[in-house]
């Protein structure tokens, strides 16, 4: 078994964050490369907002997600963005009522009616990946990523999917 040194874990702790961050950096730019994508289901444009990004870093209560979820969120960020281009067919739809905004004097908090679609596409080769991207509107606001994320391989081998949420 290979015994690495101290100095060598660290150098390839150091090497794994400066991977992660270039990753992110790099996502980025391709996020904020198009900030509206014409979405031919909705026959409008979806807006690439800031929450649609925070959000495949964070959970929706703004803890960072692990490591490995958001490496493999922003891998699949780039498939994603191009199902929003080509996607003609719903397979998922959900509405909630959820919290906004900062509760009142008397302690409660206002709700909004927000809407989530989802959309599947199958991406690669071998293997081939069937991926979810979500669509969210908050009220009668405008229509923004909101997240990308994997279902699973096609055949018998599964994906990562251990605490990967939406």
């Amino acid at each position: 078994m290979l015994k690495l040194t101290r100095m060598e874990q660290k150098i390839d702790i150091e090497r794994a964050i400066r991977d992660h961050h270039k990753l992110i950096e790099i996502s980025r730019k391709l996020y904020d490369a198009t900030p509206e994508i014409l979405c031919p289901y909705f026959k409008s444009n979806v807006s690439l907002t800031s929450d649609g990004f925070n959000h495949l870093l964070h959970k929706p209560n703004r803890q960072p997600r692990n490591i490995q979820e958001q490496k493999l969120k922003l891998r699949l960020l780039k498939h994603g963005l191009a199902i929003i281009s080509n996607t003609g067919t719903l397979q998922e739809y959900r509405t909630t009522l959820e919290k906004y905004g900062t509760p009142g004097r008397d302690g409660f908090s206002k709700t909004k009616q927000v809407e989530y679609w989802g959309f599947h596409n199958i991406v690669g080769k071998e293997p081939m990946i069937l991926i979810r991207i979500i669509i969210r509107r908050i009220g009668d606001g405008k229509l923004h990523f909101w997240s990308v994320m994997p279902i699973g391989k096609i055949g018998k081998q599964k994906l990562y999917r251990n605490d990967v949420e939406e």
